[in-house]
């Protein structure tokens, strides 16, 4: 069988700019014998387990700078000595950033995990969005310099993550979602990589791995898994 050519075009998230959808009408211009759009495994991307688990996301899908995140965060908390609950929330605070969308993360990361995890450990990694702006000194947390940077002195929140600080700051799983902001914003260390497998052990008992693999197990969230795996099909 003669080999064929596969085109990716960019998912409209990421196109939302090109309104007249130059750069879509360009790419499906290719298609012609031999060409064909985009499916299943690609071949510019580690190609996953038949049943991917949790750390096969971690080693074969996440970008550097998330994966190295999201383990500094959790060996932070670890040592810390707070709890496997706690540190499994830092392990997963920002997993949506990994290879999904970075808007709305909290939300998005909160709603991939919620069928494997502890009902507090995913409320806790949805609130942590509106938390992180919140300062909180008595526990240690001010606001993060780095949003300065990113937001401008002048920042205002929006209004629905006001809403979500009042509510969360009275929530009694409060303390679950603040541990993380102060584990999160102090994680991004540039020389220093952890293996995720030191986590093996943690994620054995906190997360419920589906026997299928993740994004096979017809969970409400498989198909946010299956687009991590195949992030570039078509349709």
């Amino acid at each position: 069988m003669a080999e064929v050519r596969r085109l990716v075009l960019p998912q409209p998230v990421a196109n939302v700019l090109d309104r007249d959808c130059d750069a879509e009408r360009a790419i499906l211009a290719e298609l012609k014998p031999g060409t064909v759009m985009m499916s299943g495994d690609n071949p510019a991307l580690p190609r996953m387990p038949k049943a991917p688990t949790l750390l096969d996301f971690f080693r074969l899908r996440f970008g550097k700078i998330t994966y190295n995140h999201l383990l500094q965060s959790a060996r932070r908390a670890q040592k810390a000595g707070e709890s496997e609950k706690v540190v499994m929330a830092c392990l997963l605070h920002d997993i949506s950033n990994g290879c999904l969308i970075r808007t709305d993360h909290a939300y998005w990361s909160a709603q991939i995990v919620a069928p494997y995890v502890d009902e507090e450990v995913a409320w806790a990694i949805e609130k942590h969005q509106a938390l992180r702006f919140y300062p909180d000194e008595s526990v240690g947390y001010g606001y993060p310099e780095a949003y300065v940077k990113f937001y401008g002195p002048d920042y205002v929140v929006p209004e629905y993550l006001q809403r979500e600080y009042r509510a969360a700051k009275d929530h009694p799983w409060y303390l679950t979602s603040r541990i993380i902001t102060i584990n999160d914003v102090y994680s991004f260390e540039a020389n220093v990589e952890i293996d995720a497998r030191e986590f093996e052990d943690v994620i054995g008992r906190n997360f419920r791995q589906p026997e299928e693999g993740l994004g096979f197990d017809n969970s409400p969230v498989a198909h946010m898994w299956r687009t991590m795996i195949w992030p570039t099909n078509f349709l």
